[in-house]
């Protein structure tokens, strides 16, 4: 299997490893499934699943939540009670329906994610991944606070220089 980000989506440019966690409806069956067992907030279904797969994949907010509400608009789920802005959401008989016709496809998908857990456990990799998200973190802020162009070619190096030697390992 290739390399997993948030919100990955397929390469177009000869395929750099990266694919998407789910493909077509996926991330929407495995949403009404996990809200079939109780009724959940988007943020606990994001923690569910990269609980999952062991830390090694977790949804984006800016693709769960629009999910979120094309499942409510389409009759799917209803949100039952608010928090503030968080809102807790419950599968509707619809979505019940729909769970039912699509059950073998949304298991499958978990499948996937419970088989990127044990892959992970095959060897401690939670280092890496806590070292990829602060390398993550750290980009973001400094590409954030108005980069210049010798910046980003001091960061583009230093980059190039880690994949050179983690290559050479």
């Amino acid at each position: 299997m290739g390399k997993f980000q948030h919100g990955a989506a397929r390469d177009g440019h000869g395929g750099r490893g990266r694919r998407r966690m789910f493909e077509g409806g996926e991330l929407r069956l495995v949403l009404l499934l996990l809200i079939e067992q109780e009724p959940r907030h988007g943020y606990d279904l994001i923690r569910d699943i990269e609980a999952r797969t062991g830390g090694a994949y977790a949804p984006s907010p800016g693709v769960v939540y629009p999910t979120l509400s094309l499942l409510e608009d389409t009759g799917l789920i209803e949100a039952r009670a608010a928090e503030g802005a968080r809102r807790l959401y419950a599968i509707t008989e619809a979505g019940r329906l729909h769970v039912e016709d699509n059950r073998a496809d949304a298991e499958s998908a978990l499948a996937r994610l419970e088989a990127l857990r044990k892959r992970g456990e095959a060897f401690d990799v939670g280092p890496v991944f806590r070292a990829m998200g602060n390398l993550k973190a750290v980009l973001q802020q400094k590409l954030d606070d108005s980069p210049n162009k010798e910046l980003l070619f001091a960061v583009a190096d230093l980059i190039d220089e880690a994949a050179r030697k983690i290559e050479r390992l």
